[in-house]
């Protein structure tokens, strides 16, 4: 634990909420007299004095108090720490003389505003305390880096506050030299990046058949807290050259679309995704005579698996209703969905299904049905994914399935302002030469480019 000295709270809330915040305030606003009072000045002038004239003979220096959670920490001890395994709310408490009738109304109070069953293993938290003799004050607990919650000990009163995000435009562009993870994560890309970027291309590229000298450009939204990059927000416009074939997406939203189009203004979304489960490998294609691994003899194998950690989310490709979801011998835990009259897919060996899905059940794209295991006549977890057309099994990386309905002609030139203002960018992104990821960013924030094809 670290220690620090003078807490002081020093946000804005309404008087009639939180009588324990007007405390702060009235000791903040007796400081700021203080600090007029000794320097012989006010506090605007101060600031635009020079060292010699804000610290005139015979005064203190004013030095500026040290904010966090909307506190001055300048009057109170500080105790910081994270959660560990375990560890309950009275266990980290009670260490600081709160008894165990205020540590039980704490936890009933704030229930709503957050539930203090729910503290995670790792988080950040920070107790403070007026006098250590009395016990501690207040309990502040950040659940993710974009809020945290103060809770009052003794009032039993809490208060969940989200820090201002700051949001910057992005800019990346990179060549593949192994796979794309591999390439963004080794240059400090995040995994969120990444599968946001799959799943802009979901629809149009197989990325179990990326190969080496693959390139892509991205503009993106990146989320800032006091500075400091904490999260990513949305893909504004991308593109992935994929063997020779370069792909365009652009994020377009009216009051009629939300979502990523090609040049033409074709939704990038199609009826079926081209894989159910993200971040995997294929380990067995469509093969009418594949050597069975655990039966030993040649048999057809009519679907394509997906090697996976066990666990993994499966997903269904298309919308449609759940017309099994059962168990046999050969096919382990499995699903089978109904899509329309022509289509068909079932999902074999799932470790387990997912809440909710039973036969009836309609389910849409994307929606995870089920998890990755090794159920049935399996070697390892994978997930054997299976389609149907007309009633017979085919190789769903060769069909040429139904394109999407068009963007409507009265949208489209609206469409086409915000195109050519994201494609003149991206056109302007250079690849790096030495197959490394380059990351650039551009000056400004997040309307630079979104708001000039408006």
């Amino acid at each position: 634990m670290n220690k620090e000295s003078n807490f002081l709270h020093n946000q804005k809330r309404k008087t009639n909420k939180k009588p324990f915040l007007q405390v702060g305030l009235f000791v903040a606003f007796l400081s700021l007299l203080a600090a007029v009072f000794y320097t012989g000045q006010p506090t605007d002038e101060l600031a635009a004095a020079s060292p010699q004239q804000a610290a005139p003979h015979g005064a203190f220096d004013l030095i500026a108090p040290h904010l966090k959670y909307g506190f001055a920490l300048d009057t109170f001890e500080v105790y910081e720490g994270n959660i560990q395994n375990n560890v309950f709310l009275s266990d980290l408490l009670s260490d600081y003389n709160v008894d165990y009738v205020l540590i039980d109304q704490l936890a009933r109070n704030s229930k709503e505003v957050f539930d203090v069953r729910n503290l995670r293993v790792g988080r950040p938290y920070t107790i403070l305390s007026k006098d250590t003799t009395q016990g501690a004050d207040y309990f502040i607990y950040e659940p993710s880096v974009f809020k945290y919650v103060v809770f009052d000990i003794h009032s039993g009163y809490a208060e969940e506050v989200k820090y201002p995000v700051e949001t910057r435009i992005q800019t990346a562009a990179g060549v593949i030299h192994s796979s794309l993870w591999n390439t963004m994560t080794d240059n400090g890309l995040s995994y969120e990046l990444t599968a946001l970027m799959e799943d802009v291309f979901a629809w149009s590229i197989d990325f179990h058949h990326i190969q080496t000298n693959d390139k892509f450009k991205l503009i993106y939204e990146e989320q800032l807290i006091e500075g400091k990059p904490v999260g990513v927000g949305k893909i504004k416009s991308a593109y992935f050259q994929n063997s020779g074939n370069g792909y365009y997406a652009f994020h377009f939203e009216n009051t009629k679309h939300a979502g990523f189009f090609d040049q033409e203004a074709r939704p990038m979304k199609k009826a079926f995704l081209k894989s159910p489960v993200k971040y995997s490998r294929i380990s067995s294609r469509y093969n009418l005579r594949r050597f069975h691994p655990v039966l030993k003899r040649r048999r057809p194998h009519l679907g394509t698996d997906y090697a996976a950690p066990r666990g993994t989310p499966i997903y269904a490709v298309a919308d449609g209703v759940v017309t099994k979801a059962s168990r046999t011998r050969g096919n382990g835990n499995y699903v089978k969905i109904k899509h329309d009259k022509v289509y068909q897919t079932q999902y074999l060996h799932m470790q387990r299904f997912a809440k909710g899905i039973r036969p009836g059940i309609h389910v849409r794209q994307g929606q995870v049905i089920g998890y990755v295991g090794s159920t049935g006549l399996a070697t390892g977890p994978h997930v054997c994914f299976r389609f149907w057309k007309h009633g017979k099994q085919v190789n769903h990386l060769r069909e040429n399935l139904p394109p999407p309905d068009p963007m409507p002609v009265e949208d489209i030139p609206a469409f086409e302002k915000t195109r050519d203002a994201y494609k003149a960018q991206l056109d302007i992104i250079r690849f790096p030469d030495n197959a490394q990821l380059a990351v650039q960013k551009i000056q400004g924030d997040a309307d630079a480019i979104s708001g000039s094809s408006r």
